[in-house]
C-alpha cells in the first residue's frame, strides 16, 4: 500500500506559479511511477504529467507542455508539480497518483488504470 498526500493548492492569478507536492509513505517509493491528474467542475480526470522511477524520463499532458514540470525526491518520498504561466482553464483539483505502469503509458490508459491516489489539492487561477 502507498498513501499520497498533496499540499500547495490555493488562489493564485493568471501569469502566476505554484509548486505542488506530493509525499508518499508505506511501501517503498521508489517501486512506482509517479504523476498528476486534474479535474476540473463537470469534467473528467485528465492526465498532467507523469515521471519515471529514476526521474530519467517525463511526460507532460499536451495543455501543460513547456509550462509545467514534474521532479521527484526518491530520498524523501516525494513529487512535485512546478506550474508557471497559469491560466484560468488549468484551474481544477490536481491528484497526484502513483503506479506500476509505466510513466510513458499514463496518458494513454489513463486515470482508471491509477493503484494509489492522494485526496487532491484545489489550484485556482483568476483571471
Amino acid at each position: 500500500q502507498v498513501q499520497l498526500g498533496e499540499s500547495g493548492g490555493g488562489l493564485v492569478q493568471a501569469g502566476g506559479s505554484l509548486r505542488l507536492s506530493c509525499a508518499g509513505s508505506g511501501r517503498s517509493f521508489t517501486y512506482y511511477s509517479m504523476g498528476w491528474f486534474r479535474q476540473a467542475p463537470g469534467e473528467g480526470r485528465e492526465f498532467v504529467a507523469a515521471i519515471g522511477i529514476n526521474s530519467g524520463y517525463t511526460y507532460y499532458g499536451e495543455s501543460v507542455k513547456d509550462r509545467f514540470t514534474i521532479s521527484r525526491d526518491n530520498a524523501k518520498n516525494t513529487v512535485y508539480l512546478q506550474m508557471n504561466s497559469l491560466k484560468p482553464e488549468d484551474t481544477a483539483v490536481y491528484y497526484c497518483a502513483a503506479d506500476r505502469v509505466a510513466a510513458s503509458q499514463w496518458s494513454r490508459v489513463g486515470s482508471r488504470a491509477m493503484d494509489y491516489w492522494g485526496k487532491g489539492t484545489l489550484v485556482t487561477v483568476s483571471s
